[in-house]
C-alpha cells in the first residue's frame, strides 16, 4: 500500500522492525536500511537495474532477508517544488511494486540528497572510483536518515 504522507506510513509500521530507503536512478537503485528502532540509516548496497521483475525480485528478496517493515523512495522533486518526468516514473515504480508486496511505500522529498553524499564522501576523501561504485547508497542513506528522524520527531510530537 502507497501512503502519501510519513504520518499515515509511520502509523502503518509494525514496532521494533527495519525500514528501507531507495535512491531509484534509471541504472541503479541504492539501497539503505535503518536499525529495527528507526533511528540511524545504514547504506547497504546498490543494484544494478535490468528489467523492472528482476528488479523487485532482487529488492523484494533483499527486504524478506532483512525483515523490512516498509519502503521509503526519494521522491526526485524540481528545486521549485514541483514533479516533473523523474517522480512520474518514481511513482510508477512504486505503484508497480506496491502490486507485488504488503510493504508499506511512501515518498521523502530527495532534493539535494546527491550532493550531500557526493560533499560527504569528498570530505572523508574518498576516491572518484569509490565514490562512482556508492553515491547511489550512500544518497539513499541521506534520505532514509531524513525520513526517520522526520518519523522520530512525529512520534514524540504525538
Amino acid at each position: 500500500m502507497i501512503f502519501e504522507t510519513l504520518e499515515k506510513f509511520a502509523a502503518a509500521l509494525p514496532a521494533s522492525r527495519p525500514v528501507a530507503g531507495l535512491d531509484l536512478g534509471t541504472k541503479t537503485i541504492g539501497v539503505a536500511i535503518s536499525d529495527p528502532r528507526l533511528s540511524v540509516a545504514t547504506p547497504l548496497r546498490t543494484i544494478r537495474r535490468t528489467k523492472f521483475t528482476a528488479d523487485a525480485q532482487e529488492l523484494l528478496g533483499l527486504c524478506e532477508e532483512r525483515q523490512i517493515a516498509g519502503l521509503i523512495l526519494g521522491l526526485p522533486r524540481n528545486m521549485d517544488g514541483s514533479e516533473g518526468p523523474r517522480c512520474q516514473s518514481t511513482r510508477a515504480f512504486a505503484r508497480n511494486l506496491s502490486r507485488l508486496t504488503e510493504l508499506p511505500i511512501t515518498f521523502w522529498d530527495e532534493r539535494l540528497s546527491t550532493v550531500a553524499a557526493e560533499r560527504a564522501l569528498l570530505e572523508a576523501d574518498t576516491s572518484r572510483k569509490r565514490r562512482a561504485e556508492v553515491i547511489d547508497h550512500v544518497a539513499a542513506g541521506f534520505i532514509l536518515q531524513g525520513a526517520i528522524d522526520r518519523i522520530a520527531f512525529l512520534r514524540r510530537s504525538a
